[in-house]
């Protein structure tokens, strides 16, 4: 395979995986609590990933480890549980298409606590994509305290993320994504066993209707939304560069729009329009100033 189709094709299985988590915490949800279906994705990434911890333990300096934990809490841990909790209340389509506001975030965060200078096209960019997420609220005409709470839920994940993309690129640079993913997932193998203990997970009966498939949801966010997905997508990175590795922010919420759909979920011409909006925004602000030679 050409080298630039095998680029496409890591993008395509990115976007398909990652914008499939959403469905997939729908699934999880028919049977278990919010609480069971994170755990079990926390659970099942760090298991599959334990093969990768030791040498990547050999590798972190020891001055690394808090910050690897740190990041492993913001761009996995919590948002894995306030995705789960958002989507008891709001439908997946929704949560995928707020997904998109991540680089946003990660923008917002760079300029005010580190300090990187922003040109007009980004603040154009912020307001657009401002513009947009207002709009995807008003889409749905008759708003309620819950469904603004809960949908804040998922904003909240995206304002981790872009914490963790900042936090990542400026203070772990050096470690590579299936270090700081190992590490961090595997330390969180325990408190996941103990949350799912304390949610009553061990008290299931095996024939309980829909139980299996939904065990096998929760593991498969672990598995391919985790563990799978930073494989694939450090071999992105490494092959096309960084710039269009991120571009996988642009296919994510349009698989998950589209499972929404096939799922029964319903998504109206506004909705969409507020989507392209959003990623206009996000397009606008990942525009970088080109240098004469």
């Amino acid at each position: 395979m050409k080298g630039g189709l095998l680029n496409w094709v890591l993008f395509l299985l990115l976007s398909l995986i990652w914008g499939s988590s959403f469905i997939l915490i729908k699934v999880g949800l028919e049977v278990l609590s919010a609480y069971e279906v994170a755990s079990l994705r926390m659970l099942s990434g760090g298991i599959v990933l334990l093969p990768f911890v030791l040498r990547s333990f050999k590798s972190i300096p020891a001055s690394k480890y808090f910050l690897i934990i740190v990041s492993g809490l913001l761009g996995s841990f919590f948002p894995a549980f306030l995705f789960c909790i958002a989507e008891t209340k709001i439908n997946s389509s929704l949560a995928g298409i707020l997904n998109a506001l991540t680089p946003i975030f990660t923008l917002i965060i760079s300029v005010i606590f580190y300090k990187h200078s922003i040109g007009k096209n980004k603040i154009i960019g912020l307001i657009v994509g401002f513009i947009g997420l207002v709009a995807l609220f008003i889409s749905k005409g008759d708003i309620s305290f819950s469904y603004l709470s809960f949908a804040s839920l998922v904003i909240l994940a995206t304002l981790f993320y872009g914490m963790n993309v900042n936090l990542v690129s400026n203070h772990l640079a050096g470690q590579t994504p299936i270090t700081i993913a190992s590490v961090s997932f595997c330390s969180f193998i325990i408190p996941s066993t103990i949350i799912l203990w304390y949610a009553g997970f061990f008290h299931h009966s095996l024939h309980q209707p829909h139980f299996i498939l939904s065990v096998a949801a929760s593991a498969s966010l672990g598995i391919m939304g985790t563990a799978l997905a930073t494989v694939l997508y450090y071999m992105l990175i490494k092959r096309a560069g960084g710039f269009f590795a991120s571009m996988v922010t642009y296919g994510i919420p349009f698989v998950a729009v589209g499972w929404g759909l096939f799922s029964g979920e319903t998504i109206n011409f506004i909705q969409l329009i507020s989507l392209c909006t959003i990623l206009v925004g996000v397009y606008m602000t990942s525009i970088q100033k080109r240098t004469k030679i």
